[in-house]
């Protein structure tokens, strides 16, 4: 299994922030407000007419992504919606912002779902929630919004009024029929038995096969990004660390570093040793129980009550360390609420020295079973092309073959102080998945040991002054499932006007869809497992 470090994308050069900003202001294209907001983003206005040869043009010069579509009603303002698009910069820690304006009184928009289908899916979220049309999109059913939504109403509009009474017609949600001689359906879900979250799965089988998956999910959508308009900025905090329980540290973090972007604001040193040992706690325990679940639906069931056991091990240091088992408030912006002593610097070693120890252990048993091999090699297969067509992302990704990391390629908290190596897989299987889990849990635990060995002295927090209105930033963090985005806007009175939040299972819940392709039906909750992507998170 090779250990990577990429340079470059399919042999793009390797920009610098000036550089980019260069060749931007030298193409023809209708551009505005061009401007490097240091260390790592360039900012530009794009007419609606030019955004597909705009994007055509940093794909093409750059080998830049799409991988978050923000709509912001911002007619009080300047009198049109505005779209954000956030190209990422494949091997380089650089980020292209381009902001689109969109009249009031002309709502179209020009799709970009031929081009990118994690674009597809931005814009579906935004026709349902804003009302905004994008222009010749392939696909335009509805997302977030299930069928009993009147269909004129859109929540994240700034006049739109309470919510009206839903009202379910029986009409059924346009799923894509497979017919055939000897085609059959199963449909599983929404309501599932034992403790999970609802989603809807439509399988067409022939035999066993499954020769075509459908999800439909959203059952338990919130309106999260809405509820951020609503508290102040220091609360938003304890709503950020709720989006997906397993990921508190995570979507915290993401939160804080957004805004302290829009802030301008450096947190301590300290502190960001502290963030990271924080986040690579989340990430052993998540890995840990991952691979003990995943050898459940292999029948190895004694693997998971090992792994379950180190589990709660791990949760219980949590408890010790911040009184809350998922280490819910531990993060705010500036900082972190909670220094280690002596004697819980000395706890975390030893129980996570112990807890990984007895973790390489279960793995060793698993994997010298051929009854667990048997299962994992060559199930759920996602080939590269099509988790790179797909933007799939985190651990799923590098499970195919893409080698990405955020903690690496865009580094945070204290992770440019310490280095870290990224497993990387190409058989794109259940048991890469699961390899993948395995070394990473390995590399949490020497980067928490990392991160206490360099800890500096000083202190663990800074003040986050108010923020300027209209002010935007971004946080980008490499959760144990991925990649987790925010974006937020600054209002009026030290309020948040808009916040768009983006987690790894929203890429990922449509790679499900392909990898179970040609498996038998026995196999999806294997294959289903091995991704373990939020629903919560997906649906906010």
């Amino acid at each position: 299994m090779p250990w990577t470090r990429r340079s470059g994308f399919l042999g793009f050069p390797v920009p610098d922030l000036n550089g980019v900003a260069r060749q931007l202001r030298a193409t023809t294209l209708k551009l505005t407000d061009l401007q490097t907001c240091p260390p790592r983003e360039v900012r530009v206005g794009v007419h609606r007419d030019t955004l597909v040869p705009f994007a055509e043009y940093v794909r093409g010069r750059f080998g830049a992504r799409p991988e978050l579509i923000v709509a912001e009603d911002t007619r009080a303002a300047c009198g049109t919606f505005t779209l954000r698009y956030l190209f990422e910069l494949d091997g380089v820690d650089l980020f292209v912002v381009a902001s689109v304006a969109v009249p009031e009184d002309d709502r179209r928009f020009p799709s970009l779902a031929t081009r990118w289908y994690l674009a597809s899916r931005f814009e579906r979220e935004i026709h349902d929630l804003f009302g905004l049309i994008p222009t010749d999109h392939p696909d335009l059913r509805r997302l977030p919004l299930h069928q009993f939504w009147p269909a004129a109403y859109h929540p994240l509009l700034k006049d739109a009024p309470s919510p009206p009474a839903f009202a379910d017609d029986g009409t059924p949600f346009p799923f894509r029929r497979v017919e055939g001689e000897g085609i059959h359906e199963i449909t599983v879900g929404p309501v599932h038995a034992g403790i999970i979250e609802p989603g809807h799965f439509r399988f067409s089988v022939e035999g066993e096969t499954i020769v075509n998956l459908e999800t439909r999910l959203y059952f338990v959508h919130k309106g999260i990004e809405r509820l951020f308009e609503t508290i102040p900025p220091e609360r938003a905090v304890e709503l950020a660390e709720r989006i997906s329980g397993d990921s508190s540290v995570a979507h915290a973090l993401a939160f804080c570093q957004a805004l302290e972007s829009t802030a301008a604001l450096q947190i301590p040193r300290r502190a960001a040793y502290l963030r990271v040992v924080l986040l690579e706690l989340e990430r052993l325990y998540n890995h840990i129980a991952d691979v003990g679940a995943i050898c459940t639906d292999t029948g190895f069931a004694v693997a998971n009550a090992h792994a379950m056991r180190l589990r709660e091990d791990l949760l219980r240091l949590n408890a010790r360390l911040a009184d809350h088992r998922l280490l819910r408030g531990t993060l705010i912006a500036g900082g972190v609420t909670c220094d280690l002593t002596a004697e819980q610097i000395a706890d975390v070693r030893e129980t996570v020295q112990r807890v990984t120890d007895e973790f390489d252990d279960i793995v060793t048993i698993a994997l010298d079973n051929s009854l667990v091999l048997d299962r994992l090699h060559g199930t759920g297969r996602l080939p590269k092309q099509t988790a790179r067509e797909l933007q799939v992302v985190g651990l799923a990704a590098r499970a195919s073959g893409i080698d990405r990391d955020a903690r690496r390629d865009h580094p945070f908290a204290a992770y440019a102080d310490l280095p870290l190596r990224v497993p990387v897989y190409s058989e794109g299987d259940v048991w890469a998945r699961l390899m993948v889990r395995v070394e990473e849990a390995r590399e949490a635990a020497n980067l928490i040991m990392r991160a206490l060995d360099g800890l500096p002295e000083g202190k663990i927090s800074a003040p986050l002054p108010p923020l300027p209105a209209g002010a935007s930033g971004f946080g980008l963090v490499e959760g144990w499932r991925g990649p987790i985005w925010h974006w937020l806007v600054a209002g009026e009175d030290n309020r948040l006007a808009r916040v768009k939040i983006k987690d790894p299972s929203f890429a990922n819940w449509p790679a499900i869809h392909y990898a179970i392709l040609k498996n038998i039906v026995p196999d999806f909750p294997l294959v289903n497992k091995s991704f373990n992507l939020s629903y919560a998170g997906n649906d906010l």
